[in-house]
């Protein structure tokens, strides 16, 4: 089979970049007087619900209630989420979140290949453009056909929603695209969509199941193995 498109997550899957949200999150409470602290522990239940303003949501309903009555309530969350997307980008900028071993790699060798790339992730365009400015330089976007991000589809992952989108924006079958996650949430999107998915676990998802993937890699410093195993095998790890 010839692959024409290499479909990315981002958190998780191009950089680690959870850390730095669980960070920002705090940062944000913090600043808006609240006593709420997301330790590693916690963030890592939290993470089972995909999109910023749906854990702040989830969070509310699980520990404070009472606090969805607010007459503000939807305006309370989105501000929230806005500050932390502030303080996050404020550490992308910084330069302390690089990309994950041989992902530059993989997009400058699979571009020179004319294989396209996309992006399908429920993170924000600002949290994406910030983190790929910082690792990929500000033309970040001529190396990506199809963007999908943020708010674009109704339903966030695990919903296939953003890959469907995607696969529409490239005009490409999903037999003709491969997905790289790092989440079984992210997973059971790809996969409902009918795109082969390979997995790039970390600390944070290392523990889920991840049936049905083509492939588990703790990282892709070993792109020739990934290569293998993807189909890529006209692709040099240089």
């Amino acid at each position: 089979m010839s692959i024409k498109a290499i479909i990315f997550d981002v958190d998780g899957t191009l950089a680690d970049t959870e850390e730095a949200h669980r960070i920002a999150f705090n940062q944000a409470f913090a600043e808006n007087g609240l006593d709420w602290r997301w330790d590693v522990a916690r963030y890592d239940q939290l993470l089972s619900v995909t999109g910023g303003k749906e854990r702040i949501r989830h969070y509310v309903q699980t520990h404070c209630p009472a606090l969805a009555r607010r007459a503000d309530y939807d305006a309370f969350v989105r501000h929230l989420h806005q500050t932390k997307t502030g303080h996050y980008n404020a550490l992308l900028q910084g330069g302390g979140v690089p990309l994950r071993p041989g992902i530059r790699q993989l997009i400058e060798a699979a571009g020179a290949a004319g294989i396209r790339l996309a992006i399908a992730t429920t993170t924000t365009p600002e949290n994406v453009a910030t983190l790929l400015g910082t690792t990929l330089g500000q033309d970040w976007r001529s190396r990506f056909a199809s963007i999908g991000c943020g708010d674009i589809v109704p339903d966030k992952k695990p919903a296939p929603d953003i890959y469907h989108w995607v696969l529409n924006d490239l005009g490409l079958a999903a037999n003709d695209c491969i997905a790289l996650e790092d989440s079984s949430n992210g997973l059971a999107a790809s996969l409902a969509a009918n795109i082969r998915t390979w997995i790039t676990r970390n600390d944070y998802t290392r523990h889920q199941d991840f049936t049905g993937a083509a492939g588990v890699f703790d990282d892709l410093a070993d792109l020739d193995d990934f290569y293998r195993q993807a189909g890529l095998e006209n692709l040099s790890a240089g």
